[in-house]
């Protein structure tokens, strides 16, 4: 591409090669803030064509080539752009307002929510914040945390939120891997945050965020009141769809965590894939219970419904004495737990009297619900409709769907792909599997992450073969719905045979004594590993190992069956309802010693 004899500096004149590459396109992105206006060049004379045509021009071998003008026409990037921090803007625009944000006291229209996320940006921008500085969050939900997370894309910051579990060492493990310079906390986990950011990190401010409950700010902190006073406006940064937008460490419940690095655009492709297949609508008063630095919470149901515009009822308390109340309070319509809350809402004292006649969307995720779970929630909530949404951190999260029609008559499934998202499950050369046989799930989607932090060695093996490796062992029926059977570190291989741990689970779950199960591999003298259920008996009831075991060789192969059972209070799992298998396998590492 060089410039024409003649012509203005601005334009250029294509090869034919270069003009075969681009094809019929009038228009080509080069950089944030240029484009290339590709027009055909007008004809210099005779009788090849009206102006406008391509021109024709014989070379030495009597070829024809296109010559093609390119003019560069500077564009403001703000005509074009689509990240995070608009869609709040907008839709303060659409509804000023309608109630955004209620979060014990506060009460945010849409109007209020815009100005203080600029405000607060601006704050931000004061104490240093800018594009791809990244700042941690460890934070219980508040109003607060929402209004950091809109500020932080408006300044093209990085969010990178912490899941508030961790130990502080854990912690400061994921605030040196990502290099963050601000830390986030409320003032319940102000300790917390100061003894991790002290740990040899590079965080040299802390901020306070108030929690959903009033409480005051430790001494000497940088407090969130103050930056949202601030009154100069916020810069506008030179910021596109494809810039960082977040940080998610993953869970590790199988290793340590790794830090999925997702666009805006990557962002903002799963928020319409969520809006289209999760039904997420303009008039849903939607719960935001489940913690706010998980990616499904965050992305999947906070973020879609600011960009349709509903109204959200934040809270840090996903329990049935908090969340029943709150549903009749707020008149909500919308809900999204993992299995073991609804379980925990089905078996509340509080249940029966409460008013949830306003509840009418339901969502699931994390784990598989049982199905005599869905049947009692059919029962109990007849008006209510459900969804299974599956995923995982690295596609922004949502990859497939379970919708209501399906709920029963493919129970267990994960369902289909969602609307960006293109999902096979494949052996291990990549070749489509059979119906029925079990193989991994892959993916290709613009909800990708771009790939992990600072780890190229992990990101090339997530995306061999050009797909994106879920982990996750699968198997597809003869109308495409997916049903996961296994992780493949779940996977229990035990005397040669493989068992996967969700089929066992959901046998002895068939029990009614059982609440919850679950069931992993420790080792064995002689089975290498040895198949034990860990089994939680529902309030007022008993159980023995000897009648599961009895219950589990009744309709399990014999090497399936569990070669022991564990009876707890609870199950470990992390704030998002994820069970810990990991620990699981710690805990009873010793038990076949002990038992011999």
């Amino acid at each position: 591409m060089k410039k024409g004899g003649q012509n203005r500096p601005e334009d250029l004149h294509l090869s034919a090669a270069e003009a075969a590459q681009l094809g019929p396109r009038p228009w080509l992105k080069i950089g944030s803030a240029q484009w290339l206006k590709i027009e055909l060049a007008p004809t210099t004379g005779g009788q090849d064509g009206p102006t406008g045509s391509a021109r024709e021009r014989k070379s030495g071998s009597g070829a024809g080539v296109s010559d093609r003008k390119v003019r560069r026409l500077p564009l403001d990037p703000l005509t074009h752009r689509q990240t995070l921090g608009d869609l709040l803007r907008r839709s303060a625009a659409r509804s000023p307002e309608k109630l955004a944000i209620a979060c014990g006291t506060t009460r945010w229209s849409y109007r209020e929510f815009d100005r203080i996320v600029d405000a607060l940006a601006a704050g931000l921008a004061q104490r240093g914040v800018a594009k791809a500085t990244r700042v941690a969050v460890l934070a219980r939900n508040s109003h607060a945390f929402a209004a950091l997370r809109f500020a932080l894309a408006r300044l093209g910051a990085v969010l990178v939120p912490i899941n508030f579990m961790l130990k502080a060492e854990e912690v400061a493990y994921i605030l040196r891997h990502a290099g963050a310079s601000m830390l986030a906390a409320d003032g319940g986990l102000f300790a917390l945050a100061r003894a991790a950011a002290a740990s040899d990190t590079a965080v040299r401010e802390l901020l306070w965020l108030p929690s959903e409950e009033r409480d005051e700010p430790p001494s000497g902190v940088t407090r969130f009141d103050e930056l949202v006073a601030c009154a100069s406006a916020p810069l506008v940064p030179d910021l596109v769809g494809g810039d960082l937008a977040q940080i998610v460490y993953t869970s590790g419940t199988e290793s340590a965590p790794k830090g999925a690095m997702l666009t805006h655009e990557a962002v903002l492709w799963q928020y319409v894939s969520c809006v289209v297949d999760a039904s997420i609508a303009r008039d849903d008063v939607v719960l935001h219970a489940l913690p706010l630095y998980h990616c499904a919470q965050l992305d999947v149901f906070f973020g879609p419904a600011v960009y349709v515009g509903a109204t959200n009822v934040i809270t840090a308390r996903p329990v049935p004495e908090n969340v029943l109340p709150l549903i009749a309070r707020h008149g909500i319509s919308s809900f999204f737990a993992p299995p073991t809350v609804w379980i925990s809402l089905l078996r509340s004292p509080l249940f029966e009297s409460a008013d949830l006649g306003s509840l009418r969307k339901g969502y699931y995720g994390a784990s598989i619900m049982p199905v005599e779970v869905l049947r009692e929630l059919a029962r109990r909530l007849p008006q209510v409709r459900l969804w299974n949404l599956y995923g995982q951190t690295e596609i922004a999260p949502l990859a497939t769907m379970l919708g209501p029609e399906d709920q029963l008559r493919k129970a267990g499934s994960c369902g289909r792909p969602v609307l960006n998202v293109e999902t096979r499950v494949v052996d291990d050369a990549m070749r489509d599997v059979r119906p029925g046989v079990v193989g991994e799930i892959v993916h290709r989607s613009p909800h990708l992450m771009r790939g992990y932090f600072h780890d190229e060695e992990r990101t090339a093996a997530a995306f061999e073969g050009g797909w994106f490796h879920s982990g996750d062992l699968a198997i597809v029926d003869e109308e495409g719905y997916i049903t996961v059977v296994d992780r493949k570190k779940d996977m229990i291989k035990t005397g040669g045979e493989n068992v996967a741990s969700r089929e066992v689970e959901e046998f002895i779950f068939r029990m009614p004594e059982v609440s919850e199960v679950a069931v992993v591999g420790v080792p064995h003298p002689r089975w290498i590993e040895g198949v034990i259920a860990v089994v939680v008996v529902k309030a007022g009831c008993s159980l023995t190992q000897e009648r599961v075991l009895a219950h589990c060789a009744a309709g399990l192969a014999s090497f399936k069956v569990p070669k022991g059972v564990v009876f707890v209070e609870a199950l470990p799992k992390n704030p998002s309802g994820k069970l810990l298998k990991r620990q699981l396998r710690q805990d009873h590492a010793g038990f076949f010693a002990t038992a011999s």
